[in-house]
């Protein structure tokens, strides 16, 4: 039973993530590639992370999967909105200086 559950945290994630790659590259603009791949990536990496959890068992794995799911949940986040902030002030930047001319 438990390898059953293994084995369909591991297809969740790994769906997750393949579908956060197709987002990246066939998604329009910026702002869109970066809610997939934040949004489907760190949920597929969290499922793939749960899965190996489950299947080692340890107490050491546990708590590595433990810490890294976390770093993942504090990161990722942070790092999208400072990548949509950045995208934000050079697209405002490029409009004032297109209407200067």
């Amino acid at each position: 039973m438990a390898d059953i559950l293994v084995g369909l945290f591991l297809l969740a994630g790994s769906a997750f993530v393949l579908v956060a790659a197709i987002g990246v590259v066939r998604l329009p603009d910026l702002l869109t590639r970066m809610h997939a791949s934040t949004k489907a990536g760190t949920l597929g990496a969290l499922l793939v992370l749960v899965g190996l959890a489950i299947h080692q068992g340890t107490g050491a794995i546990v708590s590595k999967a433990v810490a890294t799911a976390l770093f993942l949940l504090l990161t990722a986040p942070i790092a999208a909105h400072m990548i949509g902030r950045a995208h934000a002030r050079v697209m405002q930047k490029l409009s004032r200086d297109n209407n200067r001319t």
